[in-house]
């Protein structure tokens, strides 16, 4: 019986790969870098199913070049805005993502982002390693106090609420912005609405957002919105870069309109070593890696390989985002 053909765009860990590489013809990308785009056209023909990663535009063009066999595209992520989901399901192709497995991982990094931008750890390193330490000061590196600070959440989803958990440790009054929340009798008791998103900007210490890219939330974060923060704020961005406008928050963090951001995604992603917002001191980057635990990225792993299996056999994967696609197809 011939194995289905796939293609994985990039090697992900062997818990998953070993699964792919076992049932199914597998042609895998091996380089470190996204599979170009001439490269991902050609690599699709006759394939059945498609194990991507945020970093490959999944469109029309590529679902055409794959040809009408394709029956599954299993994203290597929890976010599938690098999908063209409406042409995936009127071409009746089962989309799938990785969701709940890296809700406390990342919910661990945004925290860390919160703190290391609170405390300035970035530029404290960099002292020490430019010797630049020469004895304690006073004055050095002074920052901002987590505890009892007033913690901003735009977007509370999964990742958002556990953000949210967190901080009552650090005893945080915590507000958040997002219309379609609803929260419980006990999540009320330590954590409120705020009335709008300006209001969440002007009242919060800190503001972290999580909330999936959308045309609403395309540049949410520009500069009307960074002018309503406070001068001592602290942004942290662990959703889609787009959500932020980079411009807007460079001029911010130069002028001291606000105190610092930390990032853990950008735009562009990746940002360019010479980029302009990697110059200032104020600003922590880092490489997308908010479900890089070996735990979490090995679940993901499984998880995006048992929905590629189950696609390309015709059956709904478990992690179906798609629900409508047609059911006709599958013999459902």
């Amino acid at each position: 019986m011939l194995k289905p053909k796939v293609l994985a765009t990039r090697v992900i860990p062997d818990s998953g790969l070993e699964i792919v590489a076992r049932e199914c013809d597998a042609v895998i990308w091996n380089e470190e870098i996204p599979m170009p785009r001439s490269n991902l056209l050609e690599s699709v023909r006759g394939i059945d199913g498609i194990l991507s990663q945020l970093s490959d535009n999944i469109d029309a063009q590529i679902m055409e070049s794959a040809g009408p066999q394709l029956k599954v595209i299993s994203n290597y992520a929890v976010g599938f805005d690098n999908i063209d989901l409406a042409e995936a399901t009127r071409r009746g192709i089962f989309v799938a993502n990785t969701p709940d497995v890296l809700t406390e991982t990342t919910a661990d990094l945004a925290f860390a982002l919160l703190l290391a931008g609170a405390r300035r750890l970035s530029e404290g390193v960099d002292h020490v390693r430019g010797g630049k330490w020469l004895t304690w000061g006073p004055r050095l590196l002074l920052g901002y106090d987590v505890y009892g600070a007033t913690l901003g959440i735009v977007g509370l989803g999964r990742i958002g609420r556990a953000v949210a958990r967190r901080s009552r440790g650090f005893d945080m009054r915590v507000i958040f912005y997002d219309p379609e929340a609803v929260i419980s009798a006990e999540e009320a008791k330590w954590m409120r609405p705020a009335a709008n998103l300006d209001q969440l900007l002007s009242e919060s210490d800190f503001v972290s957002l999580h909330t999936p890219l959308t045309s609403d939330t395309d540049h949410l974060i520009g500069e009307a919105a960074l002018a309503k923060m406070k001068s001592t704020a602290v942004l942290i961005n662990t959703s889609r870069g787009r959500v932020v406008d980079t411009e807007a928050l460079y001029c911010a963090l130069q002028a001291g309109r606000i105190a610092y951001a930390a990032l853990d995604v950008t735009d562009p992603e990746p940002l360019p070593s010479d980029h302009k917002l990697l110059g200032l001191p104020n600003c922590i980057v880092i490489p997308h890696i908010g479900s890089a635990s070996v735990a979490t990225r090995n679940r993901m792993a499984v998880m995006a390989a048992e929905n590629l299996l189950s696609g390309v056999r015709g059956q709904r994967p478990k992690y179906l985002v798609n629900a409508a696609v047609n059911v006709e197809r599958t013999g459902d």
